[in-house]
């Protein structure tokens, strides 16, 4: 999977290595628009905070109305929740071993978790001592983790656990449909949301009448980007949108003008024997996915800039190639000639959640630092 190359001016910002920028205007029109597509179909709106990790952007969603939202771990919780938001979800399967870490969590903020086996609750049970909420993850077709949706004893199970729980509260079912990225097309997605959705509701109406008030929680950027009704579902987490990148260009979640983040590469060599042009930014600053055309590994994709207006044209070349630090781009005649080393190549990343994971720091276009949470693994 690839990143998006495009033209960078120098005296627009001072690149002197790898930097990540992001479009802030382009940031907040995509909030708004979520938002606003929540908003008309009666949804509870849960972004996904993954995708920029900082306190700062977390704000541009409290200005389109944002009270609840979606994390993947503990640590990000604690993060988020020392900067205000005090009702969050936990969309990752919960590790037991951070009891501790979550019931101080319970014990200041509306906290939600994810389980998917009577093993966990049991655990919890044992060792909570704060009210916390719980979805049941299920799994719709993605098989990454879950319990799957036609395990209707196994997930009785489950909820019949909770029910007995001190502390656990039962509050949904929870699904990511993430099998939507390998999808073909937009009918694709569409076809897969749609029938992931369907699984969750069948699970609503069995259990519904016992618990009244239990929600259905989807939500990937690919379907709530495409999807304009969402029949049956109670809460979406999204999370990539903010930014999209190249990935979400190609599957059509998004145009051009929507992709807010690039990274931007000084030139550090050319080989006109192979027509390539290298420039200093690698693995470690954008990840190593690719997108295989043609059973070509392409990392990434040129694109018209012109130092002040986002790009909105595709060139003749792409990024071939990552190694740690270098980046190798192979490209047209006419291309090739534009660049010398010390001149600065931008990137739109094709996943621009890990890319910015690595790179730690945000650039704006108007040259202000935004920083993210440091993560300790």
């Amino acid at each position: 999977m690839g990143c998006l190359l495009f033209l960078y001016k120098m005296n627009e910002l001072s690149i002197l290595k790898p930097t990540l920028v992001i479009n802030e205007a382009i940031c907040k029109n995509n909030i708004k628009q979520m938002a606003e597509k929540a908003r008309e179909n009666h949804l509870i709106f849960r972004p996904h905070f993954k995708t920029h990790f900082s306190a700062e952007i977390g704000e541009w969603f409290r200005d389109q109305g944002v009270y609840c939202i979606t994390v993947s771990s503990v640590q990000m919780a604690e993060y988020f929740a020392s900067h205000g938001w005090d009702d969050i979800a936990i969309a990752f399967p919960v590790n037991i071993a951070e009891a501790e870490k979550i019931n101080e969590l319970a014990s200041k903020i509306r906290l939600s978790i994810l389980i998917e086996s009577v093993q966990a609750i049991a655990y919890l049970d044992k060792n909570l001592r704060s009210e916390t909420n719980v979805y049941i993850k299920i799994d719709t077709g993605y098989h990454r983790t879950g319990i799957g949706s036609n395990a209707i004893n196994e997930i009785q199970k489950v909820v019949e656990k909770i029910r007995l729980s001190s502390h656990l509260r039962f509050k949904g079912f929870l699904t990511h449909a993430g099998n939507t990225y390998h999808a073909p097309s937009v009918a694709g997605i569409l076809e897969i949301s749609r029938y992931s959705i369907r699984q969750m509701v069948n699970l609503k109406n069995i259990f519904q009448q016992s618990y009244p008030q239990l929600i259905i929680s989807t939500g990937d950027t690919p379907s709530c980007s495409l999807e304009n009704h969402f029949s049956g579902t109670d809460e979406i987490r999204p999370g990539n949108f903010i930014f999209y990148d190249f990935m979400q260009y190609r599957l059509h979640s998004c145009s051009l003008e929507q992709i807010a983040i690039m990274m931007a590469c000084p030139v550090v060599a050319k080989h006109p024997e192979r027509n390539e042009l290298v420039i200093y930014g690698g693995a470690v600053h954008f990840s190593k996915e690719f997108m295989l055309e043609d059973s070509t590994r392409n990392y990434g994709q040129m694109a018209d800039f012109d130092g002040k207006n986002w790009p909105s044209s595709l060139e003749n070349a792409y990024l071939s190639d990552l190694s740690q630090e270098h980046g190798i781009v192979k490209c047209s005649d006419t291309v090739f000639q534009k660049y010398k080393p010390g001149d600065i190549a931008g990137f739109f990343p094709i996943h621009s959640c890990l890319t910015a994971n690595l790179m730690g720091l945000y650039h704006t276009t108007t040259n202000h630092i935004i920083r993210r949470m440091e993560r300790s693994y």
